[in-house]
This record gives C-alpha cells, sequence and structure tokens, in this order.
C-alpha cells in the first residue's frame, strides 16, 4: 500500500514506518488497508471475515449509511458501495435501488451493511423489516442475501448469525 511514511518490511504484510505518525495517519492508513481488505476479487467465504473491516470503514460516522458488498456466485467482492445516507439514527433505504445496483455489478448475492451511530450494533425492528423486504427484491432476481450486518462501536452484529435471514 503506497503511502509516504510506510515502506514495506522483509516478510509479506507488514511495513515499517518511515516517519512520525499521526492518529490521523494511523487512522487513514487502516481505512486504506480495510478497503483493500474488501477490493474486487477477494473472496468472502463468511461474513465475519468483513466485519472488522467494516466496522472500521462504518463506526466513525454521525448518521446513518447504508452499504452494500456485491459479491460474484464464487462470493468474491465485485464492490463494496455505500448507496444511502440518513440522519443520526435513520436512513432511507429503497429495495428498487438496491436491486437496480445488484443487476448493474451482475451480482449473484449480497451483504447488506449498515452503521449505529450510537454505538449500539443491536438490529432494530426497522433494521429486520428492510432487511426482509431488501430479501424479498432481491430474490426475484435469484440474487441472494447472504448476510446484513449492523455496525456500531461496540462491534458487529450478523443477520445470519442471529438466525434472522
Amino acid at each position: 500500500m503506497p503511502h509516504s511514511k510506510l515502506k514495506a518490511g522483509e516478510v509479506a504484510g507488514t511495513y515499517l514506518v518511515t516517519s512520525p505518525v499521526t492518529e490521523t495517519d494511523i487512522i487513514t492508513m487502516a481505512k486504506r488497508f480495510a478497503r483493500r481488505k474488501l477490493a474486487k476479487g477477494r473472496k468472502i467465504t463468511q461474513p465475519s471475515q468483513a466485519f472488522e473491516h467494516l466496522q472500521l470503514l462504518l463506526q466513525d460516522y454521525e448518521y446513518e449509511v447504508f452499504s452494500v458488498l456485491f459479491l460474484d456466485s464464487q462470493h468474491r467482492v465485485i464492490r463494496f458501495e455505500e448507496l444511502f445516507r440518513g440522519t443520526i439514527d435513520s436512513a432511507s433505504v429503497y429495495p428498487r435501488e438496491v436491486l437496480k445496483a445488484a443487476l448493474a455489478y451482475n451480482a449473484a448475492a449480497v451483504i447488506l451493511v449498515h452503521n449505529h451511530p450510537s454505538g449500539d450494533p443491536e438490529p432494530s425492528d426497522a433494521d429486520r423489516r428492510i432487511t426482509e423486504r431488501l430479501k424479498e427484491a432481491l430474490g426475484l432476481m435469484d440474487i441472494r442475501v447472504i448476510d446484513h450486518v449492523v455496525v456500531g462501536s461496540d462491534g458487529c452484529t450478523s443477520f445470519a448469525e442471529k438466525g434472522y435471514l
């Protein structure tokens, strides 16, 4: 990963800091690494593989952001995209727009993701309702909803792990 304050180490996946770094530099670098872990072609065999990357990317927003990880039939990442932004406690999510994006990327499956600015990753009733609507809409086109992950500063909650899907 190119960064002016980092140099690749001798062991793959290690880096040497070449000059002093600030907290902001560290967070910026970490977010770049997280985006790379969710880059096109990366295989996601279990949604939990993506949790820490998703948490890093979404936990600091002061408003809700609804994103989708679009996957091919082998569960390799096609694209990670933020689709909707909302307020401090909600975001309007339009199934039609999610379906349009999934079809445009030729996705076979998706992992839905959104943050809770409050920090509590526990899904709300509204989260469960929109997940059902999205599952139904995407299912009409044979696009599977593998998981819906709610991100908070306290961690991530998986709908699949909770048995909500």
